[in-house]
C-alpha cells in the first residue's frame, strides 16, 4: 500500500528533507573533491611528461603546413586536379597494400589460434590448476605488453627485411591481446552446462568442447574480426622498420619528401581501413545476433 508523503507529520517530512539534502550535499562534495584530485593529477602528469601547451600553439602551424604540402603536386597544383599524376604508382602501391592485408590476415589467424588454445588455461573457471592459470596469464601479458613494432624489429634482425617479420610480430601481439579478451568471455559463461558435464565424469577437453565453446564462439569471432581491423593499421606501421607492406613505401616517401606520394598512400590506407571497418562491423553484428538467437 502506497502512503503519500503529505500524510506524514510536518516535523517528520522536514527531517526526511534534511536527510535528503545532506545526502545530496555529501555527493556534491565528493564529486568536487574527486574533480579537484583528477585535475591536480592531470597537471602533475602533464608536467612530468613535459607537455607544453605554448609549444603546441606555436608549432601547430607546422602541422597544418605539412598537410598543405602533401596535398600539392610537384607542379604546384592541388592533387585532386590531376588524379593520374597523384596516383601514378597505384599498381605498385596496391600490390604492397595487398601484402599488408595478407600479413595482417595470416598474423591474425595464427594469433587467434594461439589465443584459442591458451585462453582456457587462463580463465579462472576452466583452468585445470592455479599455477597453470598464473603462468598462462603472465605469458599473455608479455605478448601484449611488448609493442608489436619492437617484435618486428627483433624479427627483422632474425629473419631479414620483409613481411615475414611483420606477420610474426602481429601474431605474437595478437595472441596476448585476443587471449585476454577470450578468457574474459569464458569467465562470464553460464556455468550450468559445464557443471552438468563435470557431474557426469566428462574429461576437461570434453567439457570445453561441449559446454564452453558453443557459448563463446560468437564472441570469439567478433573480437577476432575487430582485431583483424586493428592489425591492418598496425601492419601499415610495421613497414617503418622494414617488416614489409605499404608502410615501407610510405616511410620512403616521407624520408625523401615525396609529398604527393605520402598523401596518395595515406588515402589508399584510409579507404582500405574504412572498407574493412564496414565489412567487419557488419559481420560482427551478424555473428552476435546469431549467438543471441542461439
Amino acid at each position: 500500500m502506497t502512503i503519500s508523503l503529505t500524510s506524514y507529520p510536518p516535523q517528520q517530512i522536514a527531517a526526511l528533507e534534511a536527510a535528503y539534502n545532506a545526502s545530496i550535499a555529501r555527493k556534491r562534495v565528493r564529486f568536487l573533491i574527486g574533480l579537484v584530485v583528477f585535475v591536480a593529477l592531470l597537471i602533475v602528469a602533464g608536467l612530468g611528461a613535459e607537455v607544453a601547451p605554448e609549444t603546441l600553439v606555436e608549432k601547430i602551424g607546422n602541422f597544418v603546413g605539412y598537410f598543405d604540402r602533401i596535398l600539392h603536386l610537384d607542379s604546384g597544383a592541388r592533387v585532386w586536379t590531376d588524379p593520374a599524376e597523384w596516383f601514378w604508382g597505384w599498381k605498385g602501391w596496391l600490390k604492397l597494400l595487398g601484402e599488408t592485408l595478407l600479413l595482417s590476415y595470416v598474423g591474425t589467424v595464427i594469433g587467434a589460434l594461439g589465443a584459442l588454445c591458451l585462453n582456457f588455461f587462463a580463465a579462472a573457471n576452466t583452468s585445470p590448476h592455479p599455477v597453470v592459470r598464473f603462468v598462462t596469464r603472465r605469458f599473455l601479458e608479455f605478448c601484449r605488453t611488448v609493442p608489436g613494432i619492437v617484435f618486428a624489429l627483433i624479427f627483422v634482425i632474425a629473419f631479414g627485411l620483409g613481411p615475414m617479420a611483420g606477420m610474426l610480430a602481429i601474431a605474437i601481439h595478437c595472441i596476448g591481446a585476443l587471449g585476454k579478451l577470450y578468457y574474459e568471455i569464458v569467465e562470464n559463461i553460464d556455468m550450468k552446462p559445464l557443471e552438468g558435464l563435470r557431474s557426469t565424469g566428462a574429461n576437461w577437453l570434453s567439457c570445453i568442447r561441449f559446454a564452453v565453446l558453443p557459448q563463446v564462439m560468437p564472441g570469439f569471432a567478433s573480437y577476432t574480426l575487430l582485431r583483424f581491423e586493428i592489425n591492418v593499421r598496425e601492419a601499415s606501421i610495421m613497414g617503418f622498420v622494414g617488416a614489409g607492406g605499404i608502410g615501407q613505401e610510405l616511410v620512403v616517401a616521407v624520408r625523401k619528401f615525396f609529398y604527393s606520394d605520402v598523401s596518395a598512400i595515406l588515402v589508399m590506407i584510409i579507404v582500405t581501413v574504412f572498407i574493412i571497418d564496414i565489412l567487419t562491423g557488419w559481420l560482427r553484428g551478424r555473428l552476435l545476433s546469431t549467438g543471441e538467437r542461439a
